[in-house]
């Protein structure tokens, strides 16, 4: 499907889901799982405004991923850059009135040792 903003649609990221499942003792395991369909994606850099008002106010809001409309990103979705490596954890995902695109607010997910990005 093509949208207003498909030309700056620059990426391809893989979307992971939480899945859970008993785990035979009365709780449940929570594990993630490939969707099959991977998301066309432009991932903002965040600006050094932007990162010093995330600093005052403690956010965990690092980085607006752009989606088509109808990209299937929910909340707590890990999105992923088989490429590059970089992952994100979805903390939200809002749409303007007109559906133009859908915008992911997302946090980067950093191993040991990595520099800020």
């Amino acid at each position: 499907m093509t949208g207003p903003i498909t030309h700056l649609l620059n990426r391809t990221l893989e979307v992971w889901r939480p899945a859970s499942s008993p785990d035979g003792y009365g709780g449940q395991t929570t594990t993630l799982a490939l969707q099959p369909a991977p998301v066309a994606a432009k991932v903002d850099q965040p600006s050094a405004s932007d990162r010093l008002l995330a600093a005052q106010l403690s956010s965990k809001h690092s980085h607006d991923i752009y989606l088509q409309p109808s990209a299937d990103v929910r909340r707590g979705d890990e999105l992923r850059d088989a490429g590059t490596d970089e992952q994100w954890l979805v903390l939200a995902v809002v749409a303007p009135s007109t559906p133009a695109y859908r915008k992911a607010q997302a946090q980067l997910i950093q191993g040991e040792g990595e520099p800020d990005g």
